[in-house]
């Protein structure tokens, strides 16, 4: 179904959609605390396909919706699963992968999938593999420092067209820094963006923390890719929302400004109302990857 999400909107202007072959979710940090999925799901109890209370937001799948994207011809920017996690261990793999099979024969929509169980993604990707697809953008939730410590880094093994990163809802102060733009591997610190590699091809932090050699490092270099692509800042939002400091926003933006890459100013709330698509300093963010035009699907 259409939706308001501003991130989610295409780029002609109009709102993209929503696709939920699943539904229902569990909590793992504290981003989750006052989950709006949940407490829509709350609403539609015993309607809409969902279960009745209690049961409103167990992990339950759609198969009937499984072919919505076939019907929608205009291409559009589709988030999948806003009302669940498509990486929920609850999740069979064989659904997973009729999605899949669904986004590959749609190769003029762009799939935006987050999720905050990067974990997940690494246990496919050393069985057999995430599928790759040029229309198929894959990010993480993080909420602190410790998510995106413990989320990122796991991001950045899974092949991807696009990674991006949701700072939504943002509860603390954040550096991205690390992990923004073209990335080299580094033997103790993973994929560590460019920027911290020094002139001598070595990895800066290990420099710092003397934990590997600049030889060690120089092996590597060439191993290049692109880390986080785009990020996603919103404050939360709804009863009980906790509150955002823009300076927090702000540090994000010039992160994001250094590494050139897009920034996504989502919301904040002021004074109980939720301003959607805020101005930073007078300037409005709403970036997005650069993406080619793709044929028409199926």
């Amino acid at each position: 179904m259409s939706t308001k999400i501003e991130w989610a909107m295409n780029p002609d202007g109009s709102r993209g959609e929503t696709w939920n072959p699943i539904t229902g979710c569990s909590p793992v940090s504290e981003g989750c605390h006052n989950c709006y999925a949940k407490r829509m799901a709350r609403r539609l109890a015993g309607r809409c396909g969902y279960p009745e209370y209690p049961h409103h937001f167990d992990v339950t799948l759609h198969p009937d919706r499984l072919d919505q994207p076939f019907h929608w011809k205009k291409p559009r920017r589709i988030f999948v699963c806003s009302m669940s996690d498509f990486w929920h261990p609850a999740v069979p793999l064989n659904f997973q992968l009729e999605m899949w099979k669904v986004m590959e024969k749609c190769p003029q929509h762009t799939f935006l999938i987050l999720t905050k169980r990067p974990e997940q993604m690494i246990m496919l990707e050393h069985i057999g593999g995430v599928p790759v697809y040029p229309n198929t953008w894959y990010g993480v939730t993080v909420e602190n420092q410790r998510t995106a410590n413990e989320r990122i880094p796991s991001l950045l093994q899974i092949p991807a067209a696009v990674r991006f990163v949701s700072c939504e809802p943002l509860l603390a102060p954040l550096d991205l820094s690390r992990w923004l733009g073209k990335t080299m591997e580094c033997p103790i610190h993973g994929r560590v963006s460019a920027r911290y590699w020094t002139t001598q091809k070595s990895c800066g932090l290990c420099m710092e923390e003397m934990r590997c050699s600049p030889g060690e490092a120089t092996l590597l270099t060439r191993n290049v890719d692109l880390g986080i692509s785009w990020v996603l800042v919103g404050s939360e939002a709804g009863p009980g929302a906790r509150p955002m400091d823009e300076d927090w926003v702000r540090s994000i933006i010039s992160q994001c400004k250094t590494a050139a890459v897009p920034a996504f100013y989502k919301q904040k709330v002021m004074n109980g109302k939720k301003i959607s698509l805020p101005k930073l300093d007078g300037v409005q963010y709403a970036g997005f990857p650069q993406i080619t035009d793709r044929p028409r699907g199926h």
